[in-house]
This record gives structure tokens, sequence and C-alpha cells, in this order.
């Protein structure tokens, strides 16, 4: 597993413990995110990976709930936050978290930023708001924040509209936005996602930069394995709204143990198979999670799945240090898992 950065230490500055979110459709409830578990230490980069529709960014949305309530519903679980769960706190209580202790930055910047507002309104706000700073203090500070995230001219550029920057440029706005209090916590969803990949290695060389100087954990949530082999420590792989396989990035990439995790790295495209090299993919579909799975939800698509695997969702086991699995195949080849395994 590769070794924590400079500063991290193994006690979690954030803890979800069997997180649950239904959605109230009118075809019925879709239970999106079941039973999810998983810390963060300070320091920490953790990568979360999955097809669209495995349940990544309801989970992270579900932290802070930022889901609309209804149709959204918390079923069960806790998110600690330095070990208090903020699931549980006031309305006001949990907007001192968002932006305060924990930042956020979404995938599109053009509909998260306000097009009637400047960008020095929508930095100085959270300041004023969670930190207490003057006027003249928070303009100050979002200038700072502006020139740490790479913007030129900052001071000038604070008078400026979102649509006066290009899509690089407000994904950094986003970005200096969810910096601007000193959270504890960063959680990039997707967030380079609709950028040119000249701009997005641009953004990530930036979340590096800050990682090392501020010495914040961060949530990267990406559907791409590349962008998760450069920047992270830790890998927890999503499918049908639960966790399949977590481990540090080495292992993943170097001993994939879900069969799920095995199909996501062999659709990464072969450099050195030249022009007539086919891109893989998995077949089949995602779940749609009508119910809570009594099964593990990757066995319609699973070459090797066998009678256990319809009959019994797997639980996530430990198969090494620091390596959790959630699959009966895994646990009948290696001879690891629950007791209660069947040989395949």
């Amino acid at each position: 597993m590769k070794d924590l950065p400079a500063g991290a230490t193994t006690i979690p500055v954030l803890e979800v413990e069997n997180l649950s979110t239904v959605f109230a459709t009118q075809d019925g409830a879709v239970h999106a995110v079941n039973g999810v578990s998983f810390d963060l230490r300070p320091g920490e980069l953790l990568g979360v990976v999955g097809e669209s529709g495995s349940g990544k960014s309801v989970t992270m949305m579900s932290l802070l709930k930022l889901l609309p309530m209804p149709p959204a519903r918390i079923a069960s679980g806790s998110v600690k936050l330095g070990g208090r769960d903020i699931l549980t706190v006031s309305d006001a209580e949990l907007r001192e978290v968002r932006g305060g202790k924990v930042g956020f930055v979404f995938q599109d910047p053009m509909t998260s930023l306000n097009p009637v507002f400047t960008v020095g309104y929508q930095l100085m706000e959270p300041l004023r708001e969670h930190m207490g700073l003057s006027k003249a203090e928070a303009r100050r500070r979002a200038a700072e924040l502006l020139g740490l995230v790479g913007i030129p001219s900052p001071e000038k550029r604070l008078e400026d509209y979102p649509h006066q920057f290009s899509g690089g440029m407000r994904q950094r706005v986003m970005i200096a936005i969810a910096l601007a209090c000193d959270p504890q916590v960063l959680i990039a969803d997707e967030p380079t996602t609709a950028l040119d990949v000249t701009i997005q290695a641009q953004i990530l060389d930036l979340v590096k930069e800050l990682r090392e100087r501020l010495g914040m954990a961060i949530v990267w949530v990406t559907h791409d394995l590349g962008v998760v082999a450069g920047i992270a420590d830790r890998v927890m792989v999503m499918y049908g709204g639960q966790v399949v396989e977590q481990a540090g990035v080495h292992a993943l990439f170097e001993d994939p143990r879900h069969p799920y995790t095995r199909a996501l790295l062999e659709t990464l495209p072969d450099m050195d198979g030249g022009r007539s090299a086919r891109l893989r993919s998995i077949p089949g579909q995602p779940p749609v999670l009508r119910d809570v799975p009594t099964a593990c939800p990757f066995a319609p698509r699973c070459a090797h799945a066998f009678e256990q695997c319809h009959r019994a969702n797997p639980p996530l086991e430990p198969v090494g240090e620091g390596h959790l699995v959630s699959c009966w195949w895994d646990y009948a080849r290696t001879g690891t898992g629950p007791e209660e395994n069947t040989h395949a």
C-alpha cells in the first residue's frame, strides 16, 4: 500500500458507516446507496471509481445532505466528522459544516456558479458567513485564493462574472470557493469530466500542489482510473450502490480481486497495442435498484458467477492488509472471506 503523505495520521477525520440513501419515484423506491462504509485520514486522498449509476455522486452528496429531501431520504447510517455525526445536527449546524469544514467541488462549474453575481462576491460570501471577516478582509482573502489556484491578476478578476472565465478557470474558481474556509475535507465530484485533457492535467497538478501545501484530506470521485492511479493513496470501487472493493492504489492496480474491478482495468486503452487494438467494454447494464440487493449486484454481468452469487450478497471482507473485497468467487478461489462461503 502506498505510504500516506507527510502529516497524515491513522485517526480518521471522516468516518462513514452503513450509509444508505433511498429515492421515492413514481415507479417506486430506488435504493441508490446501500450500506456504504469508509473512512478518510488527514492528508489522505481517497479515489472513488465506478460506472455512471454506481452510486458515487449520490453517496458524496448524501454525506452533507445536499440531495433534495424529499424525494431523497437517508435511510440509515452515520457520517462522523471529527467524531460528530453530522447527519443528526440541526440545519444551522449543517450549514456551518458545508463550506466551513467540508468543501465540495461539483462536476459542472457553470451550473454551480451563480451567473448574476461576480466571482468575487461568490468567493467572499463563505468567508463572511463562516469566518466572520469584514468586507475588506474577505476581498483580500478572495484575491489570495484566486492567486492560490493559479488565476492571473486575481484582484482584477474578482469583478468578473462566471461567463468571462474559461471552463478550466471556472473549475479553478470552484476549487478556490471550496478551499475558502480551510476545510478539513475536500470532496471533488468528477471535477475534470467536462474539461479537455490539457486542462484536466492542469487541474490535477493544482490539486496535488494544494494537497501538499495545505495537508487536507480529499475524496476524488471519478470514472477515470488513469487519474486515480496518479493521485490517490487508496481506491474505493463502487457498483450497484455499494462498495465492492477497497484497497491501497498500488494493491488495487497490481492485484485487483473483484471481477468488476478487473473488468474496469481491462477497459483501459492498450497504449502498446497500436491502432488495431480494440477497446474492451463490460457487457450488460448496471442494475436498476428497485430493491435492496439480496444477491451480488454484479452477478448478471460476471463471467465467474456461480450459485452462491445469485443467492446472497457477499459482505465486504478483508483479504489482505487494507484490502477489502465483496465477492463470493474471490473468497472461493483464495480460501478467504466468511465461513458460509460455498465452492465455485
